[in-house]
């Protein structure tokens, strides 16, 4: 069974850093691409950033430069490490990974970027 648990999510003042973590259950962790979504009130969910099982990162272009994809395999877990955060980061983030055709979401923590 695969389950996905997010967690580090939190208040912080625009320029701030938060560090967000997902941890991951199941025996396919390390053969995986993980990825981090995030959703905004009213808006589509969208791909901040993903890792390959090898380590290859991607990044949406909002955020290059400023979120830090990794994982760490011994652990099972992914984490996402996001500086110089702005009010339009504020969203809900999503841990996701997917096996043949499916796709499996954590329940989300919530980030929110204000003064």
């Amino acid at each position: 069974q695969v389950q996905l648990v997010e967690s580090g999510g939190g208040l912080v003042q625009p320029g701030g850093s938060l560090r967000l973590s997902c941890a991951a259950s199941g025996s396919f962790f390390s053969g995986r691409t993980m990825r981090w979504y995030r959703q905004a009130p009213g808006k589509e969910r969208e791909l901040v950033a993903g890792i390959t099982s090898g380590g290859t990162t991607n990044y949406a272009d909002s955020v290059k430069g400023r979120f830090t994809i990794s994982r760490d395999n011994a652990k099972n877990a992914v984490y996402l490490q996001m500086n110089s955060l702005e009010p339009e980061d504020t969203a809900v983030y999503y841990c996701n990974t997917r096996i043949v055709t499916r796709d499996y979401w954590g329940q989300g923590t919530q980030v929110t970027v204000s003064s």
